[in-house]
């Protein structure tokens, strides 16, 4: 059985993608020299064409 992610989305809706790629890049940066496993960061596009970032601990098997 394949584990589904648990998603937690960015309080903040974008209106380009490039927005929502600095705050990616942003929380991909704060695990980059830490103890932890970082996260897995996705932009995801909504009907509205608009961007929301959303990132998981959780490991995908």
């Amino acid at each position: 059985m394949k584990k589904v992610p648990k998603w937690i989305y960015y309080k903040q809706v974008f209106r380009s993608k490039f927005q929502a790629g600095c705050i990616k890049a942003k929380i991909e940066d704060n695990w980059t020299n830490g103890y932890e496993i970082g996260p897995l960061v996705e932009i995801k596009r909504l009907r509205t064409d608009k961007y929301v970032v959303r990132y998981t601990y959780d490991e995908i098997v």
